[in-house]
């Protein structure tokens, strides 16, 4: 079974920065495209950023130039370091994965969301 746990999140003043953390874990062959989503309330879950295995990269054009993702396959990790941080980023953030395991196949799996509070 496989499991994608998420942490780093928390209360941050404007301007401040965070680093969040998915690690995979279970009987995983392969890990594919990598992303974060993230969902305010009262609006619908974005993709805010995506990393294939190649680390091949694609972003929200809101947070181009203030978020990285970036990955450690020996981890079965993604990280979303995220600076410049503005109020307009406050949502539960979500992990994304695509994971290939030796018993299900090919699968979409998503994290328990971690929320990201921006605020004075």
């Amino acid at each position: 079974q496989v499991q994608l746990v998420e942490s780093g999140g928390g209360l941050v003043q404007p301007g401040g920065s965070l680093r969040l953390s998915c690690a995979a874990s279970g009987s995983i062959s392969s890990i594919n495209v990598m992303g974060w989503y993230r969902q305010a309330p009262g609006k619908q879950r974005e993709l805010v950023a995506i990393i294939s295995s190649s680390r091949n990269t694609n972003y929200l054009d809101s947070v181009k130039g203030r978020f990285t993702i970036s990955r450690d396959n020996t981890k079965k990790t993604v990280y979303l370091q995220m600076n410049s941080l503005k109020p307009e980023d406050t949502a539960v953030y979500y992990c994304k994965a695509d994971i290939s395991t030796w018993r299900s196949g090919r699968n979409v799996y998503w994290g328990q969301g971690t929320q990201v509070s921006v605020s004075s």
